[in-house]
């Protein structure tokens, strides 16, 4: 992917993806802030921030509408490591995107009533997509036994809604100065748009906000499992279900790549081990995915599955240990590891197709420390071997390194 940087005398990194085949352009803002820079006590700021972001600016009272009403559209997300902000907009009005953007670094709406407008609208998003929805907290209660020291340990929505019900306007204030300064963000500008034209922009619209004073203190680092551990939930759910962790390494670190493969291999489509083994020769599992949660400090592998109606989580987890054991006693036959590798080279090229994908991850690898990353990333994920991927298996899925969360449904309830 082409693309050209330059850095900004307050510390905002740009770069720069012309694309003379549409009419289009992205203008995307990635921030260095997610969960994992909370703190107990205050957890949900950078989630909750994502919404006060949308709740205007000094020079625009309704960030949505002056979007619209140009031909744009806009998005954010907030996850662990990261919130990421993108403008879709026809090229000829991707000043407006520079306008807005800039306008809500330097002079976000933070007045009573939109900090207290957005409080209740993820108060509500807490209570209809956590605790209302079947299952929903089984992440909550994961991470909370998996992580004993590490800001992973609580979801990007927050640890409880306590927290977001304590949100001061000092709290609110203090997190924007904190984080969304020009030195704490990377711009990328895609499509229909010459490097010369962006860095204008960029210049005349941001290049006189001040850098901030961002916090360099790293959270906590997990100490090492030592012992398998387990949870029981009872809920009001369909069917039992099964959550079952091991710790990976970080995003950058030795050994994710093989972590990510393990999943692959185990979990992607219908034809891969756990769907083939769990699902459609037994009659415990209606359901059962693996994957890697791929944030920057050490993290999780996941499995987790929905159980058939009358056959209990415990019995499940039987079952997958078996496979996973046998799994780890075996090779990857090489068409089975060049279907996963196909795959992964489809999933970059459908990336590549879209423009705010391209956008997006631009932002993501030079956050990580180079867009360059990306295709050395790939080149490495492609030279993995088999006998790699299971001797990491044997490494990481061990009893010891596990946490389970056995999601019940109470006895008498249909």
């Amino acid at each position: 992917m082409n693309y050209q940087k330059f850095l900004l005398g307050n510390g905002l990194q740009v770069y720069v993806h012309s694309d003379k085949t549409t009419e289009m352009a992205v203008l995307n803002v990635l921030y260095r802030v997610g969960s994992r820079n909370e703190k107990p006590g205050k957890t949900g700021l950078a989630h909750y921030f994502e919404h006060l972001m949308f709740g205007g600016s000094k020079h625009a009272a309704s960030f949505d509408t002056a979007v619209e009403r140009v031909g744009g559209e806009c998005n954010a997300f907030t996850n662990t490591d990261i919130t990421n902000y993108y403008i879709s907009i026809p090229a000829v009005n991707i000043e407006t995107a520079f306008w807005l953007e800039s306008d809500r670094m330097m002079a976000l709406n933070l007045q009573e009533k939109t900090i207290e407008n957005q409080r209740e609208v993820v108060i509500e998003e807490f209570k209809q997509r956590y605790l209302n929805q079947p299952y929903g907290d089984a992440m909550h209660h994961l991470r909370e036994l998996a992580f004993e020291k590490h800001s992973y340990r609580w979801p990007t929505i927050g640890k409880e809604i306590a927290d977001i019900e304590g949100f001061t306007a000092a709290d609110v204030a203090d997190f924007y100065e904190s984080h969304y300064g020009p030195n704490n963000a990377i711009l990328v500008v895609a499509g229909n748009v010459t490097s010369e034209d962006a860095l204008q922009l960029a210049e005349k619209w941001f290049g006189d906000i001040s850098p901030r004073a961002i916090p360099q203190e790293a959270p906590p680092m997990e100490p090492k499992q030592e012992g398998k551990r387990t949870k029981t939930v009872l809920s009001s759910v369909p069917t039992d279900a099964l959550y079952k962790a091991y710790h990976i390494p970080g995003r950058l670190m030795p050994g994710y790549l093989e972590a990510d493969l393990i999943t692959d291999v185990l979990g992607f489509g219908r034809s891969s081990i756990l769907e083939k083994k769990l699902v459609s020769n037994t009659s415990v599992f209606a359901s059962c995915r693996a994957y890697v949660l791929g944030s920057i400090d050490p993290s999780l592998l996941i499995i987790s599955g929905k159980m058939e109606k009358d056959h209990d989580a415990e019995k499940a987890e039987i079952l997958l240990d078996e496979v996973i054991e046998e799994f780890k006693q075996s090779s990857i036959a090489p068409k089975i590891l060049q279907k996963v590798k196909n795959q992964a080279d489809a999933m970059k090229s459908y990336e590549a197709v879209h423009l705010l994908n391209r956008a997006m991850k631009l932002a993501y690898y030079a956050h990580l420390g180079s867009p360059e990353l990306y295709e050395e990333e790939y080149s490495r994920k492609l030279k993995i071997k088999g006998e790699e991927i299971i001797q990491a298996a044997k490494e990481l899925l061990t009893d010891e390194n596990s946490t389970v969360v056995y999601y019940k449904r109470k006895v008498g309830e249909s």
